[in-house]
């Protein structure tokens, strides 16, 4: 087989991104998520361009997984990034995330997943094909919105990074989400998107 200078595995995975920016779009669209929808986002928290609190970039200084479910505010989706306000321990933290920097994209309601390469920019080497199904022992943390009245103010600290080496996730659990509902990395069955099913075999 001949060698792929069209990168056709860069563009799928920017491909599959934009399906995360377009989830988050209607969200903003119908003021509110469908349903029983909601997001587990992963992603790399010292990724070139993410603006988080530098309090959670300390605790999570790889890899966070948030959830947008029952509180959230002043969600935007822009081309490149989308910005979001949670609480965090009773703390409106505000975030800034570009959709490269996600790893891990999750719908437990319909059991639907996406796992993503991690970033050239983080990476040593080129980048392999996303995983089928997600390895249970490797959970991001996963830090989950609080059902509390609106925050004021928006906190910002910037600071960019880049780790040596693939993030090795840091294991936490929801506060408030259903014990019985699938988890984001529970490997049970759930609907993962693999670049495998694009290439040729």
């Amino acid at each position: 087989m001949s060698q792929d200078l069209m990168n056709y595995d860069k563009m799928t995975q920017l491909a599959l991104r934009g399906v995360v920016r377009d989830a988050i779009r209607r969200v903003i669209r119908e003021d509110g998520l469908p349903g029983a929808h909601h997001f587990y986002i992963t992603f790399l928290t010292r990724f070139p361009g993410v603006d988080i609190d530098e309090t959670l970039a300390s605790k999570y200084d790889e890899e966070i997984t948030i959830v947008l479910e029952h509180q959230y505010w002043d969600l935007l989706a822009h081309d490149d990034s989308f910005e979001v306000t949670l609480k965090f321990g009773g703390v409106p933290k505000y975030l800034s995330v570009p959709y490269t920097a996600i790893t891990r994209f999750h719908d437990p309601s319909v059991g639907f997943a996406m796992q993503f390469d991690p970033p050239e920019e983080m990476t040593e080497t080129p980048p392999t094909i996303a995983r089928l199904t997600p390895d249970p022992k490797n959970k991001p943390a996963i830090v989950e919105v609080e059902t509390t009245p609106k925050p004021s103010k928006k906190n910002t600290t910037t600071k960019k990074t880049k780790p040596k080496k693939k993030p090795s996730p840091v294991k936490a659990v929801p506060d408030d989400t259903d014990p019985d509902a699938p988890k984001p990395d529970d490997g049970g069955g759930n609907t993962v998107v693999s670049l495998d099913a694009f290439r040729k075999k």
